[in-house]
């Protein structure tokens, strides 16, 4: 009793009781990807997506398999597909704006109706072996509508999984798993079907699947997110205005790079030493390699923000490339491979992570659009330049552009990484309180990342 009336006395003076420990940071929320499978609905659009994602792979190597028996020319075959991924990269952004304005659906049937008049053109008109011209001008609308799953079905997550960022975390994983899942799948089953059946077996499958797959997946209109319409008189918002996003998009240019050159790479190096039928075998690795690690990466319990998760993977990117050059046999190569491609998915899993931050609702399909396109761009410019300074130095030259495109955006990540944090948005105020931040009312769970990125 003594010792309580002392507490209350002093209380009466007026002086302050001893602050009590601020409450320790909570631990962070590990989600693993059997809970996160069962999010409501999740399943319906996810086995559809995965359907039309699977011909993404499919395309470039097609036309390239098609093209090179009918027109017999290693040139030509790839130019006719670097139009397409172009193409594909450049409209394949405001594709998803229209989708973010009027929904995914409205946009996804006219763009796989013209997906398969282009492809089924294209086939026609290199069988009937016209003019390269001809060739060009089918395979533009081909890439131009490729339907964006994958930038959709991430928008998809981001609308059932805001109010968790933890649970996004793990579904922006799994989405980079299955994208590279789908790159060591698809181009094996067009090489089967062009060599095995006929050459233009490959493409006709590629848009037999997009049709399918796509058409089931804009059936799921109830697991969509809501229509972001441009009122009369507003500001028109685009993903690409955000500093962060162009920052990001950029930096993925340099991991396009990195496919690109590898794939042309590893194939001259394989046949450089007398074993061409181990490129696929040495390059599967690298990709399996990627997977592997989005696989542990999306269990983890992250305590550090995206924006130092980004740096730090991105760095090992660069390490894991500046190697490559200097391996003397293909077991070597195989194994420098091996550890690049471990720092690829984190890299693609921590952007996407980032980018949704930088945006606001209106524009998240388009975000991520722009990272896919720009991962399209750079590995076209990859593999044209690793060829061209293969052709002049020999197989490893063509090892210098992956560490050259990665170091690049490095630098750029290093330099503006204060980029990497969306400003705060009128009304949103931040302050502290017993250690913790207290956000307004309007800041939503996203945002809430972002300003867990600030810190870092």
């Amino acid at each position: 009793m003594t010792a309580r009336r002392t507490v209350d006395d002093t209380h009466a003076l007026g002086t302050p009781a001893p602050a009590s420990p601020a409450p320790a940071p909570a631990a962070p929320t590990r989600v693993g990807y059997a809970t996160l499978l069962r999010t409501p609905g999740a399943r319906t659009f996810l086995v559809p997506a995965f359907a039309a994602r699977l011909p993404y792979a499919m395309l470039s190597l097609g036309i390239v398999l098609l093209v090179l028996d009918t027109h017999g020319s290693y040139g030509t075959a790839g130019a006719v597909a670097a139009v397409s991924a172009v193409a594909q990269a450049l409209v394949g952004p405001q594709t998803g704006r229209l989708a973010d304005r009027y929904g995914q659906a409205s946009v996804l049937l006219p763009s796989l109706a013209v997906h398969a008049l282009s492809v089924g053109a294209l086939i026609a008109l290199a069988l009937g072996h016209t003019p390269v011209w001809a060739l060009f001008a089918a395979a533009a609308p081909a890439g131009a509508s490729v339907p964006q799953i994958g930038a959709m079905v991430r928008a998809r997550w981001v609308a059932r999984l805001s109010d968790s960022p933890a649970t996004l975390n793990t579904a922006f994983a799994f989405e980079s798993v299955t994208d590279e899942f789908t790159f060591v799948v698809g181009p094996v089953l067009a090489t089967a079907l062009a060599t095995g059946v006929t050459p233009a077996a490959g493409l006709v499958t590629e848009a037999a699947l997009t049709v399918a797959g796509g058409l089931a997946f804009a059936a799921q209109r109830r697991t969509a997110p809501a229509r972001h319409p441009h009122t009369a008189g507003a500001r028109r918002e685009s993903a690409l205005a955000s500093p962060g996003v162009r920052l990001l998009a950029g930096s993925f240019l340099g991991v396009g790079t990195v496919f690109g050159a590898l794939q042309v790479s590893i194939t001259a190096f394989a046949e450089s030493v007398g074993r061409p039928g181990a490129a696929g075998t040495v390059y599967g690795i690298f990709a399996a390699g990627s997977m592997l690690a989005g696989v542990l990466y999306g269990l983890v319990a992250w305590r550090r923000s995206a924006r130092q998760r980004m740096l730090g993977s991105y760095a090992l990117l660069v390490l894991g490339c500046s190697t490559l050059w200097a391996m003397p046999g293909l077991t070597s190569l195989t194994v420098a491979g091996l550890f690049c491609g471990l720092a690829i998915a984190p890299t693609l899993i921590t952007g996407y992570t980032l980018v949704e931050t930088l945006v606001g609702d209106g524009a998240k399909t388009e975000a991520f659009t722009w990272l896919t396109g720009a991962i399209g761009l750079g590995l076209a410019a990859g593999s044209t330049v690793a060829g061209q300074l293969i052709d002049s130095g020999g197989p490893s030259a063509g090892f210098l552009v992956p560490v050259a495109g990665a170091g690049l955006g490095l630098v750029a990540l290093v330099a503006l990484r204060r980029l990497l944090v969306r400003p705060a948005a009128p009304g949103r105020t931040v302050a502290r309180a017993s250690g913790a931040a207290r956000f307004a009312p309007e800041a939503t769970a996203p945002q809430l990342v972002g300003a867990g990125a600030a810190r870092s």
